[in-house]
């Protein structure tokens, strides 16, 4: 007869060990980028992370917890940022979301931090309030909301997590956050250079707004993936040779467009 009991604990054994092991993956990406000190502040900061989502989990199952720690990946990661942007994408939903209060914040990690996770916890305010203004209007209130630009930097990096794990949610839902990605999150990743996270973002956003269109145009990318890569090496090898002919040590990549971006020059083109 199986036991539930013994069943369950396991489970929870096995989810404990995979935040853990995120944890972990975190830690070893910014080891170079951070001293000591500040990677035990960044303990401090998942510890109370912990402790405050405690059960709390996503429409995935997952435990919570796992989205401020992918989070504070994209932050340290792909947009670069330092430690104590980590330690605040660690604590951007304990505000909003636990018994947490900024003045424990600021007690435990100090007036910087609080700053940060006040200004965080104030824009979800704002876009959940208003999503009816004009978007050049609504861009420029979330950028002057904080006089800190890492608010801004860490929400894109926490809308970019959502949006990789949008398929939970039901289809009203889906397509209410794609749209409000497309409207005010890509155009401000754009405005702020960080040009792989506009492109995903946009290209996440048209899966859910415009499924049928998606998934025709990736179709077909994957149909010609072998011949554009052949394409491409074919296309940079006299240029390798060339620039190697001159001491020039160079990489040479090539990709695709990316699907929103074909998707628009078919519309434009017609």
């Amino acid at each position: 007869m199986l036991n539930l009991g013994s069943m369950e604990k396991n489970t929870e054994e096995l989810e404990k060990k995979d935040i853990i092991n995120e944890y972990r993956s975190l830690s070893r990406a910014i080891t170079q980028k951070t001293s000591p000190e500040e990677r035990k502040n960044i303990r401090r900061a998942f510890n109370l992370a912990v402790d405050a989502h405690k059960n709390s989990r996503r429409k995935s199952g997952k435990l919570y917890i796992s989205h401020p720690i992918s989070v504070a990946k994209i932050v340290a990661n792909d947009i670069g940022l330092g430690a104590k942007s980590i330690i605040c994408s660690l604590l951007h939903d304990v505000v909003e979301d636990t018994d947490v209060t900024l003045e424990d914040i600021k007690t435990e990690f100090g007036e910087e931090i609080s700053l940060i996770i006040d200004g965080l916890t104030k824009i979800s305010g704002v876009v959940e309030a208003d999503v009816s203004l004009q978007a050049e209007n609504f861009r420029k209130m979330i950028l002057t909301i904080s006089n800190d630009i890492r608010v801004v930097l860490i929400k894109i990096a926490d809308r970019l997590d959502n949006m990789r794990t949008l398929e939970y949610l039901t289809q009203n839902k889906q397509e209410r956050i794609a749209s409000e990605t497309l409207y005010l999150y890509a155009p401000l990743a754009h405005r702020l250079g960080l040009y792989s996270i506009k492109t995903e973002l946009e290209d996440l956003s048209l899966k859910y707004t415009e499924p049928s269109t998606y998934f025709n145009i990736s179709n077909k990318l994957n149909e010609t993936k072998d011949n554009r890569e052949k394409y491409i090496k074919k296309f940079t090898r006299p240029i390798k040779e060339k620039l190697k002919d001159e001491n020039i040590k160079c990489s040479i990549k090539g990709r695709p467009k990316s699907i929103f971006s074909i998707r628009k020059k078919m519309i434009e083109k017609e």
